[in-house]
């Protein structure tokens, strides 16, 4: 009997999961992907080219919120989980709904879905979403570069656009970016790595991916998104945490996997961080994984003139992701607003317009701050226009990207950033251990 198999998803997990495990498998029957998390990516289908042979039409990709009638009308045997940062209450409450219906429910392969590869991978991970992933890829990045080894970065997938066009994409450059029509979210993953000298590689299927980037690479590193586990085997795991959430490693899938596996836990954001929450995560991480490194990092907050801040009703902008389904109530931004003393933080939730305005309904726990939502040119254009409409003297842009490359601020602005230190003997020795 052909199993018919329902894949829960946003946008890129779900994609990887049905290509290592489901696309030419002859027992199962894709009937849909669910879409969740990121706006504008449902309604659309998983095409034929990528879904291979026995998908001429491809596989329909519907909201989320039509899970319940496609149980329903279509004898489902299985749902499958496949999307991160989400706390195990809310993958409890979506199994209850599905065994509502009679059907089988469980979360995606970890180990099935993790392909390997010839070259070695140091893979980066996290336990949530904002934690530091990007500058800890950096430095190891760096640190490659100075044992003289080619590296590129293998990035998680964020297709929102044409999928077929998205397959494999690699970035060099910032027209590599405009020919690809990256999104905002896109722009602040990538654009560091390029600035650093490092090529980036994502798109949709990772075997093909992986092939192109292992001819160009002595190592590959595998720069997670959300919480999500590593899609090629790695040969190094580093998970970061953050102080500023302790014992969410325990508590968000998965995330938590992430946390027992590593071979390195590193503990960021330590000089902003309260010492028993400290003290807590490297308790949970001697409990849960005994067997791994754990190191505290400070990630230090790049100011360039904080003198201009003293006073100022400021207005912060902060990563989206880390700021909606993160869950995370402030960033750098905010914690450069308040170590110099900023009159005010400016709530711009009175100004916001159109799909920021919808952000905030959606993610009412977002703190007194503007998240950089961009996923799509009518989003960008409504965060240019929120920006510019609050009644501020500052605007601290606490984005990995410079955002006035996308939308023009008529404020006076200022970049906020962070960055992992750069000597670490002990990172260092961990990957001459891996790739020397």
């Amino acid at each position: 009997m052909v199993r018919k198999i329902i894949i829960m998803g946003a946008a890129g997990r779900d994609f990887h999961l049905f290509n290592c495990c489901y696309r030419e498998n002859p027992d199962v029957n894709v009937v849909a992907f669910t879409a969740t998390q990121i706006p504008h990516i449902d309604d659309r289908r998983y095409p034929a080219s990528l879904a291979g042979s026995s998908y001429p039409d491809g596989i329909p990709i519907c909201p989320e919120e039509e899970l319940d009638a496609l149980l329903d009308g279509n004898d489902i045997d299985e749902v499958v989980f496949a999307y991160s940062d989400v706390d195990l209450d809310y993958i409890e409450k979506r199994r209850k709904r599905v065994a509502a219906h009679g059907v089988a429910f469980s979360t995606f392969d970890i180990d099935a879905s993790m392909l390997p590869s010839k070259k070695p991978v140091i893979a980066i991970t996290a336990v949530r979403t904002g934690c530091g992933k990007s500058q800890v890829s950096r430095r190891i990045t760096n640190i490659l570069k100075k044992l003289g080894k080619s590296t590129v970065a293998i990035r998680h997938p964020m297709p929102y656009g044409d999928l077929a066009k998205q397959a494999v994409q690699r970035f060099a450059s910032y027209k590599d970016l405009e020919l690809h029509e990256c999104t905002i979210e896109e722009r602040e993953e990538y654009e560091p790595h390029i600035n650093n000298g490092v090529i980036v590689y994502a798109g949709v299927d990772y075997a093909a991916i992986l092939a192109e980037a292992e001819k160009e690479a002595d190592v590959i590193v595998w720069d997670g998104g959300n919480n999500d586990t590593p899609f090629y085997k790695p040969d190094l795991w580093i998970t970061v945490t953050d102080p500023h959430r302790a014992g969410h490693e325990l508590r968000y899938f998965p995330g938590t996997e992430n946390f027992r596996r590593a071979d390195i836990i590193l503990i960021g954001k330590v000089g902003y961080a309260d010492e028993a929450n400290i003290k807590a995560v490297e308790a949970n991480a001697q409990e849960h994984n005994p067997g791994a490194t754990v190191l505290r990092r400070k990630s230090p907050l790049h100011v360039p003139t904080p003198e201009l801040i003293a006073d100022k009703r400021v207005l912060v902008i902060e990563d989206g992701p880390t700021t909606t389904h993160g869950g995370m109530p402030f960033g750098a931004g905010v914690l450069a607003a308040l170590e110099n003393h900023a009159g005010e933080l400016v709530d711009p939730r009175p100004w916001a317009v159109g799909e920021i305005a919808e952000t905030y309904e959606k993610y009412p726990d977002i703190g007194d701050l503007l998240p950089a939502m961009g996923y799509g040119e009518a989003q960008i254009r409504d965060l240019e226009a929120t920006v510019n409409a609050v009644d501020c003297d500052l605007v601290l842009v606490a984005t990995p990207i410079d955002l006035t490359r996308l939308i023009d601020i008529e404020k006076p602005n200022m970049r906020i950033g962070y960055s992992l230190p750069g000597e670490d003997g002990a990172l260092t020795e961990a990957v001459k251990r891996v790739v020397c």
